[in-house]
């Protein structure tokens, strides 16, 4: 089973352009915080969230964000974004980094965390921040527009359809990956692509130092306390 923990003060030998102390922007390029660590996988050196430190705006002073919601911020150089405004934030569960000491107690927080995720009212093309969430108007029957906008539901002959040829065309035309219609689910992934060139490097870079960066758990087997008894940090190094 994979355990997952905080970099906490690991610092990479070699010059690497940390993500930790970046800014993250919301909604409408709202701050955030500052990144303050990162939660990854031992046994890939995959991230898979952000912990984001508030500076005080929020009651628990932290919070996490999925690696995969992340963009890298067009406005701001060598920062990130997100599509997330306060009021979202606020309905988190509070996070709270003893948690990870407990795989059990880390699966439950998870399972609460995602949904509010999962269960939030608006839903997004895949890989936008594109409102693909119904519109009252569509909802009460424009179904050309909902089906330009990628939703199913009861087909509409295109006989009865308002509009030009061009109009109902189009409508039909597929607009690229969605939601599934009916699903509230929001898939939250360990995996982040193309988020952008700092990413990139600090990625590459834990998953290529990762056994140096967990020695001393006691969580995992993959940390050196956990399978190699009393070898040093300075052997795990030299073994990388």
């Amino acid at each position: 089973m994979a355990h997952y923990g905080l970099l906490r003060n690991y610092r990479f030998a070699e010059s690497t352009d940390d993500i930790r102390g970046t800014t993250l922007y919301g909604r409408n390029d709202e701050k955030l915080g500052k990144i303050d660590d990162v939660i990854f996988d031992h046994s890939t050196g995959n991230v898979r969230y952000v912990v984001v430190d508030t500076g005080g705006w929020l009651k628990s002073k932290k919070f996490i964000v999925p690696a995969d919601r992340l963009r890298a911020s067009e406005e701001h150089k060598d920062d990130f974004t997100s599509d997330l405004a306060k009021e979202q934030v606020e309905s988190f569960p509070p996070y709270n980094e003893k948690d990870l000491d407990s795989q059990e107690r880390w699966g439950d927080y998870e399972n609460r965390y995602r949904a509010k995720w999962e269960s939030g009212p608006v839903m997004h093309r895949a890989e936008t921040d594109r409102n693909i969430t119904p519109t009252t108007q569509q909802l009460q029957g424009n179904r050309s527009s909902m089906r330009a906008e990628g939703y199913s539901g009861t087909s509409v002959s295109t006989s009865s359809r308002s509009g030009t040829p061009e109009d109902v065309r189009a409508a039909d035309m597929s607009t690229g990956r969605v939601v599934p219609a009916g699903t509230d689910s929001v898939v939250i992934d360990n995996s982040a692509v193309g988020i952008g060139g700092r990413w990139d490097t600090f990625q590459s870079r834990l998953r290529e130092r990762r056994k140096e960066a967990v020695v001393g758990c006691t969580t995992c087997t993959v940390g050196a306390a956990g399978t190699k008894g009393s070898e040093s940090a300075d052997t795990w190094k030299k073994a990388i």
